[in-house]
């Protein structure tokens, strides 16, 4: 279902022009976000954010009438001392599946900041340590800017406002969709290494994502049934149904004539199970103790973080099916 459109107020209307309104804005008590890319609510489901922004800036106007609650205190860097042009550019990423590339591509004086998705264990993707290594903002105007980064990495959902307002303070932007296929997210990787200057490392990356997709030879196919959180099942033009079908798992949703972000209840998957239930959520149906008892179906659980992005996510899918499809006949 589409989400509802509001009308972006024009800002020459309102009698002001964008450089003098956002510096006031960095005066002010109140944040606005920057980024509600790829953002994820509690069933897994990436939804994008671009609509949000005209209501965001309708909320911006508001609290500029009334008073608004001072925002929580952020955990982003200062801005460090200059840098040589030949040590590649400064970057703060402002979505959790860059957050990873970002982390693990790039030098470590070159990330200003992450994401705050990345503190998060429901929509990160990389490791606790990994995280608490790097500052991280609230996607917010003044924090980003503040930091003076030479690049910005988001999504292409990103408020076309946002983007403006960054380029205005003459910082470069770089957007990035979300990967369907191996290929995408390889070709994301490789587009955000050569941004960091770091071609080598990306590449390193991305020998171990092809190891990862690499198809086994000579297996059977497995009816497997993915139950991501929310209930959930992807459909077949996804990452996730591409790497299961490399490693020979067939997907039972599609036998169902289910597709993607489909619901199945519990009664669904008793009364047509699958030979392999891949439980990624932790619902009271996902947990539910009728499932020990299917005779002729295992039940293995799948940690979410591997659905979530491309990258490094690639390579640690495929371990787990590759472990997974060792175990069966």
């Amino acid at each position: 279902m589409p989400h509802p459109r509001v009308p972006k107020p024009d800002s020459r209307s309102l009698g002001y022009d964008h450089a003098a309104e956002l510096a006031r804005l960095a005066a002010r008590p109140y944040r606005l976000s920057l980024d509600m890319l790829w953002d994820r609510d509690r069933t897994g489901v990436t939804r994008t954010g671009g609509w949000l922004a005209p209501m965001l800036a309708l909320l911006a106007a508001a609290c500029a009438l009334t008073s608004c609650a001072p925002a929580a205190p952020s955990t982003a860097p200062s801005p460090g001392p200059p840098r040589d042009a030949a040590q590649g550019p400064v970057i703060i990423s402002l979505n959790p599946c860059l957050d990873a590339i970002l982390a693990e591509v790039a030098a470590p004086d070159q990330v200003l900041a992450l994401s705050h998705y990345s503190r998060d264990p429901r929509s990160s993707s990389i490791p606790a340590a990994t995280a608490a290594r790097f500052g991280v903002t609230g996607g917010t105007a003044e924090e980003v800017i503040a930091l003076a980064p030479d690049l910005v990495l988001a999504s292409s959902f990103i408020a076309p406002t946002t983007r403006s307002a960054l380029e205005r303070a003459g910082i470069r932007v770089e957007t990035f969709g979300s990967p369907t296929t191996v290929d995408e997210s390889i070709a994301q990787v490789r587009k955000a290494a050569r941004l960091m200057h770091r071609g080598p490392e990306g590449e390193a990356l991305v020998q171990e994502m092809r190891r990862a997709a690499e198809p086994v030879a000579d297996a059977r196919p497995v009816s497997t049934l993915l139950w991501q959180p929310g209930g959930i099942v992807p459909g077949e033009a996804t990452l996730v149904a591409q790497m299961l079908r490399a490693k020979s798992f067939a997907n039972h949703a599609a036998a169902m004539g289910l597709g993607q972000a489909d619901f199945v209840a519990l009664e669904t998957v008793l009364a047509d199970p699958p030979e392999l239930l891949l439980v990624a959520g932790d619902s009271a149906a996902q947990r539910h103790p009728l499932l020990a008892r299917l005779e002729d179906t295992r039940v293995e659980m799948l940690d979410p973080r591997l659905l979530f992005c491309g990258g490094r996510s690639v390579v640690g899918l495929g371990m787990r099916l590759e472990t997974l499809r060792a175990r069966l006949p």
